[in-house]
């Protein structure tokens, strides 16, 4: 038996057995799967290599090509010793080691969360210790955990708290060759979201480019069996590029999901600074375009970081390449240096500017603009409006089918 059928004779098992969730039954079969498993979770997806034609043409918001779709266009390694961008010396672009910004502007105060919040956060916290789970809110160190959680949200880490790629801005621990995913964490996931009683639900992961479909199928997994456990539930998937793979993309686009997110993460100039390597700024956008593609009327959303050198031109170009494709949703926060190892901050950007560039966002067609100094990717107040926009085209449709 080839690892590709032990992992789909898993997959069967592991819907059965949801179909048991909160019986002994369950708790049974999920224990004795747990113990006996030792396979691994790979996919038979074939990645193109560059000699390939263009898997998808992306084009730009001014109607030139996209420079090649996705994979074609690869960024150069990150946190490059180049003082300035070639062809204008006077555009920034961030540094190692630069000077900061003096001071932390006001508005970057988030009060300490009262003892009520404090309390829920951990019942969550513990929930999903108990069952071996990661969650970035903490990792990537985000400013907003005790809103979120005290909501009774959180976004849970798939595939391990270990990622293959080194950016730039992350403080997301990495290594070449991390752990292998634990095979039943899908089943973990579905039994701690299920507990929570929540509506929406963000999943994401580190880069996983050392499984041969980036953990698409991980991915589709749960998103099944999330939806299998609660119908209702929105489940949002912030995922990586899966190199350019377009089967990996379409695994998780068809699988059930609400939203599809993948975050460009900053302007094109910038990509070679901020990103690792294998990332790029055109085949971010193809995957968001394929995701599209071949799941219409599915949610696609981004998100970029500011205050790493970028120009307001530059941004709103960004805005014009994402609508060229469709994307549905885009977030703007603040990049915040997580170490001394990592990118300086080049400026701190005023509420007033970003709330320009929701502005012109929304003026631009998107569905939806969360801009603001704290905002991050799956921001709490961007899923009250997604669930309340799918839920309003759910009931228009089933309007229209009766």
């Amino acid at each position: 038996m080839n690892r590709d059928t032990s992992f789909n004779r898993r997959r069967l098992l592991a819907v059965s057995a949801f179909s048991l969730l909160n019986t002994q039954q369950f708790t049974n079969a999920f224990q004795a799967a747990r113990v006996s498993s030792k396979a691994q979770i790979v996919s038979s997806s074939t990645l193109f290599s560059t000699t390939d034609e263009k898997p998808y043409v992306v084009a730009r918001g001014d109607g030139s090509s996209g420079g090649g779709g996705v994979p074609m266009k690869k960024s150069t390694p990150s946190g490059s010793s180049e003082e300035t961008d070639e062809g204008d010396g006077n555009l920034v672009r961030p540094k190692v080691g630069a000077p900061m910004p003096q001071g932390r502007p006001s508005w970057f105060h988030v009060p300490a969360p009262s003892q009520s919040e404090a309390s829920r956060y951990q019942q969550v916290k513990e929930s999903l210790s108990n069952l071996s789970l990661n969650t970035v809110c903490e990792e990537a160190q985000c400013p907003n955990i005790g809103e979120c959680w005290n909501g009774g949200t959180g976004t849970i880490m798939l595939l391990g708290d270990t990622c293959t790629r080194g950016c730039m801005f992350c403080a997301v621990k990495t290594d070449g060759k991390p752990p292998e995913p634990d095979p039943f964490e899908p089943f973990k996931t579905a039994e701690a979201v299920t507990k929570w009683g929540v509506d929406y639900i963000v999943l994401t992961s580190v880069d996983r480019d050392d499984i041969p479909d980036g953990g698409a199928q991980h991915f589709a997994t749960t998103v099944e069996l999330l939806k299998q456990a609660k119908p209702e539930l929105l489940v949002e998937c912030l995922v990586s590029d899966f190199q350019g793979d377009s089967n990996s993309v379409a695994t998780l686009a068809t699988s059930g999901l609400d939203v599809y997110a993948h975050n460009v993460e900053t302007v094109e100039r910038l990509q070679k600074y901020v990103r690792d390597a294998r990332a790029g700024y055109w085949q971010s956008i193809g995957t968001l375009e394929h995701a599209k593609k071949v799941q219409p009327g599915l949610y696609t959303k981004t998100s970029l970081m500011l205050g790493l050198g970028e120009t307001d031109e530059e941004v709103i170009q960004t805005m014009k390449d994402l609508r060229s494709v469709d994307v549905d949703v885009v977030t703007f926060g603040q990049y915040l240096r997580p170490t001394e190892n990592h990118l300086s901050v080049v400026e701190y950007v005023t509420p007033e500017k970003f709330e320009h560039f929701k502005k012109i966002g929304e003026e631009l067609g998107f569905k939806y603009v969360a801009s603001g100094p704290l905002v991050r990717s799956s921001y709490k107040a961007g899923e009250f409006y997604l669930t309340h926009m799918i839920n309003k085209e759910r009931e228009e449709q089933a309007k229209a089918n009766n």
